[in-house]
């Protein structure tokens, strides 16, 4: 099977929010690809549409079969039907999970920079953000990356009033594939103290070649992990989602949560997206998109090393969101996106909503020609805000 990658989709005017929020810009931005889904999940919703009917939707034995298989066989991540909670998203799960196994007033750890909604899932919700930032490591004049302070992270969970590690893995912005000894270390800090671990796993599929993916399920054989096929297979309006969580009691805390915040149904689509893509299709379609982003990446490392090496680009082992270091430009984040908004009409975001002033995300995962506009209007608009240029 061989899909073109390069084929340009026009999503003005379909009610995209990353197209048709400000249709006046370039947007590299959210983390939603502009590539056509896989062809066997096209299918499947054709089916699926043909019906004509579209009442609650009961989700069959198939689609735990599918999860179930598909985990086990990829990522050797072994669980049963009964240890999964479907819901209609990555977020709203760990809202519910918050919510189910922290009490008001209690501590939730996060490794920052981090997903700007773990900050708002953990608000919401009455708990505190307790940061346990990131230690950077240079690679190369243009090239960086980061590592877990644990010697932070064992002081922050000897606290008894912090009660939850939401962790990122692959971790979003800073696109690490923690290791194997990483994830041990973590859960032999946390389990000594009494933390609970929650592992968002969403860009699980999304690796680069050399970097592999370990289920934190596969560490902790009690822990709560969220994933769900929206990001890998590009159909996140299609909301659905899974939670993990093998052990009853907590397990019961989770469903009695998600049944509070009213996210317990989900939609026919989802399911047959998500039976549809853990198939063998859905993984050859799978290789080929992982190539095509590697490639794009290569692209970007490149581009930036020539054109604008003060910048230096983040190693990316998972996702298609490389983070970039703009601090020789000496101006926030926050306004730094506005400038490229306004002057060079490119919409990426500020490392500001993550936790950290100086950088930027931005979306890789579309054709190379929308790419390598991007960032011939990015290189252009920094170059010019360098001091030495002013």
């Amino acid at each position: 099977m061989e899909t073109n990658f390069d084929k340009i989709v026009n999503r003005r005017g379909t009610g995209s929010v990353k197209w048709d929020s400000r249709p006046d810009v370039l947007p590299l931005w959210v983390a939603d690809m502009d590539f056509e889904t896989a062809p066997c999940i096209l299918e499947a919703l054709r089916r699926r549409v043909e019906h004509g009917v579209f009442g609650y939707t009961l989700v069959r034995d198939d689609y735990y079969e599918a999860l179930i298989d598909w985990f086990s066989s990829r990522h050797l991540y072994e669980f049963k039907r009964e240890d999964v909670i479907y819901t209609s998203g990555v977020v709203p799960a760990l809202s519910a999970i918050i919510k189910g196994l922290t009490k008001p007033g209690d501590g939730v750890i996060v490794q920052t920079p981090v997903y700007n909604c773990f900050f708002s899932s953990i608000r919401n919700n009455g708990c505190r953000v307790v940061e346990n930032p990131f230690i950077r490591e240079d690679i190369s004049d243009t090239k960086f990356t980061y590592h877990i302070n644990f010697e932070e992270l064992e002081h922050l969970a000897a606290d008894p009033s912090n009660t939850m590690l939401i962790l990122c893995n692959p971790h979003n912005p800073v696109g690490r594939v923690w290791t194997r000894e990483e994830l041990e270390r973590i859960h032999e800090i946390c389990v000594s103290n009494g933390v609970e671990v929650v592992s968002d796993e969403i860009h699980c599929e999304l690796t680069m070649p050399g970097f592999r993916y370990t289920p934190y399920g596969t560490v902790d054989h009690d822990a709560v992990v969220c994933v769900s096929p929206s990001k890998a297979f590009n159909i996140a309006g299609l909301q659905i989602a899974n939670i993990i969580s093998p052990d009853s009691s907590k397990r019961a805390l989770i469903d009695r949560a998600i049944n509070i915040n009213e996210v317990c149904d989900v939609n026919p689509f989802g399911v047959e997206a998500l039976i549809a893509a853990y198939s063998p299709e859905g993984a050859e379609w799978l290789e080929d998109l992982r190539g095509y982003l590697y490639e794009n990446y290569i692209f970007m490392q490149q581009f930036m090393a020539e054109k604008l090496p003060q910048c230096p680009v983040t190693r990316l082992e998972a996702t298609y969101l490389p983070w970039v270091d703009v601090r020789a430009l000496g101006i926030s984040a926050d306004r730094l996106t506005e400038i490229l908004m306004q002057d060079a009409h490119v919409w990426v975001n500020s490392g500001i909503m993550y936790g950290s002033d100086g950088y930027i995300r931005l979306n890789i995962a579309c054709p190379r020609s929308l790419l390598e506009e991007g960032l011939e209007k990015i290189a252009e608009q920094l170059r010019a805000l360098l001091p030495e240029n002013n």
